[in-house]
């Protein structure tokens, strides 16, 4: 018996060993991965695809981290739309200023429908203070800024509605949104004034990367952007240019096409797929030769700008003529459908912008005159501010009759008796009278009650407010502002003008609450505030201030005059 179990523990154990050793030689024959040196070739599929081709092989040591980052890891690519073909369609964007008045998204979705059917084809946005900054750009912001999913619904709204967005950025003047704030002042031009950026900071090129980034890069499908460069107010006032001047001969141009230059550039570089737009007034006065020696033709095309009703042909075909020469493949201009009057404009005056849109219809007929500059669109424009802390022109919903009477001006060459009743069909009004600048009936489009209420304001609250509070005879005679801060009055004469005073008080209270709450349902709580304080309150509270003093006074019954107190 112990004979046996010795025997079958001996096989056992000359089984195991010859398993180690099976194992040891398998083991042998094969060397740890990690020491052989793996040849991989630069085209291989698995480091990604169209890699470059190299000379030498790349060697990688497994399992390693490999040598080259880039070969291994997936490159993070931007996304960019496909670029459309607009070379054979002239655009027509219409421009929101949201320095001032900016809207609430529900009356996106109710504009752009109407923006489209009335023959636009795009939106020059420019956002300022209301675009969604983030990181050190958060100071920018207003109180009332978009977000960013806020951003995409108006790009998601605007593309529904086949209106390309072109993004607006200042980037030299007009920056005041930004200078204003004590972290950027070191960048101003001049220490006193907002308005224009030190081109010669070493900060100033950061900034301005660090604010196009973050704009462009949530306009994805934005096939142009705009980099504004107008009104560069105090060029060459700073104590940096004036430095700079004198070590360049005072070329004051040379010193704004450099700066344009970089900013050209730095966009080129990030976003090669967009098409930069740039306003004109600061190229006018410079030489052919110049703007070429910039290079910038290449890469922006000039926005030539003119707002008057009648405005020089010769000089404005000159100007084109100096951009062609200069070489740039194609030109934009830009209009005005509001906000170019005066800056504390009410009541749009259609007659002046209908006239101005003529003038450029001319213009674009004409530019066969000019082969080597392409016409690729024009922007009306609609100012809502004259700059950052000017006061408020008038109100988009105001505007829509003035818009739609440009963009029919455009298609037709005039405002016929053909546009007249499509743009009235379209607007719901009976008629439409652009000399007198009227339009009868309620109209039916979004914004039409803020329309109607703003024109009685307009028309009549300054006149029959003034017919009480200042051409009374019984008034000023018995409730004069002596009378009424001395508390001494005669209830039988008060009796006879109470019925003017309170009456009127009440229904423009009442005119005034309606227009306030239609307000409310499209624009922010500062802009009521702001329009109201500007357009109303001046007017309304001389009526407010009789009203108050009068029940006030009638009930102490003819009482002797108070004295004052010492």
């Amino acid at each position: 018996m112990n004979h046996q179990r010795r025997i079958y523990w001996l096989r056992l154990g000359v089984l195991l060993i010859l398993s180690l050793a099976v194992i040891k030689y398998l083991y042998k024959s094969s060397p740890p991965q990690v020491s052989k040196p793996v040849i991989v070739k630069a085209n291989d599929p698995f480091w990604g695809d169209k890699v470059e081709a190299r000379i030498d092989p790349i060697i990688k040591e497994l399992p390693p981290e490999p040598p080259k980052e880039e070969l291994t890891k997936p490159v993070a690519k931007k996304q960019t739309a496909v670029r459309k073909d607009f070379s054979k369609v002239q655009m027509q964007l219409v421009h929101l200023d949201l320095k001032g008045a900016p809207l609430k998204i529900s009356y996106y979705e109710q504009i752009f429908p109407l923006f489209s059917k009335l023959g636009a084809n795009g939106l020059l946005i420019e956002y300022e203070d209301m675009f969604p900054f983030t990181g050190e750009l958060e100071i920018l912001k207003s109180p009332y800024a978009y977000s960013e999913e806020d951003i995409v619904k108006i790009l998601h709204l605007a593309e529904i509605n086949n209106l390309e967005v072109v993004p607006l950025i200042q980037t030299f003047g007009h920056v005041e949104y930004i200078l204003k704030h004590d972290k950027y002042r070191a960048l101003r031009e001049v220490d006193r004034y907002p308005n224009s950026l030190n081109p010669h900071s070493t900060e100033s090129m950061p900034l301005l990367k660090m604010i196009l980034t973050q704009v462009l890069d949530k306009h994805p499908k934005s096939n142009w952007a705009h980099i504004g460069a107008d009104e560069v107010y105090h060029l060459g006032d700073g104590q940096d240019s004036k430095s700079w001047l004198n070590n360049n001969k005072g070329d004051l141009g040379k010193m704004f096409l450099t700066h344009l230059k970089n900013v050209v550039d730095l966009l080129h570089a990030q976003y090669p797929e967009k098409s930069l737009l740039m306003w004109d007034d600061m190229l006018r006065k410079l030489s052919v030769e110049s703007i070429s020696a910039a290079e910038i033709t290449r890469f922006v095309s000039p926005v030539l700008w003119l707002y008057h009703t009648n405005f020089n042909m010769e000089q404005t075909e000159s100007f084109i003529s100096k951009y062609e020469k200069s070489g740039f493949s194609s030109i934009w201009f830009a209009s005005a459908f509001k906000g170019a009057s005066t800056p504390s404009q009410i009541w749009t005056p259609m007659d002046l912008h209908m006239k101005n849109h003529q003038q450029w219809k001319k213009v674009i007929d004409g530019m066969s005159k000019f082969p080597k500059i392409h016409y690729s669109g024009i922007a009306l424009t609609g100012w809502q501010r004259f700059d950052h802390y000017s006061v408020l022109c008038e109100l988009l919903p105001v505007a829509i009759p003035s818009l739609a009477v440009c963009l029919k001006t455009l298609r037709y060459g005039q405002f016929t008796e053909e546009a007249k009743k499509e743009t009235a069909l379209i607007l719901g009004f009976s008629k439409i009278d652009v000399e007198k600048n009227t339009c009868d009936g309620n109209g039916a489009f979004p914004g039409a009650e803020i329309y109607s209420m703003v024109r009685k304001i307009h028309t009549e609250m300054k006149k029959k407010v003034r017919e009480i509070t200042e051409d009374d005879g019984d008034i000023n005679a018995w409730f004069s502002r002596y009378q009424r801060k001395h508390q001494f009055a005669n209830p039988l004469k008060m009796e006879v003008f109470s019925a003017k005073i309170l009456k009127a008080n009440e229904e423009w209270e009442s005119h005034i609450q309606a227009l306030r709450t239609q307000m409310d349902s499209i624009f922010f709580p500062d802009t009521v505030e702001e329009w109201m304080e500007e357009n109303v309150n001046p007017i309304m509270d001389h009526l407010r201030e009789l009203s108050k003093d009068f029940h006030e006074i009638l009930p102490l019954n003819a009482r002797p005059k108070a004295i004052p107190k010492k």
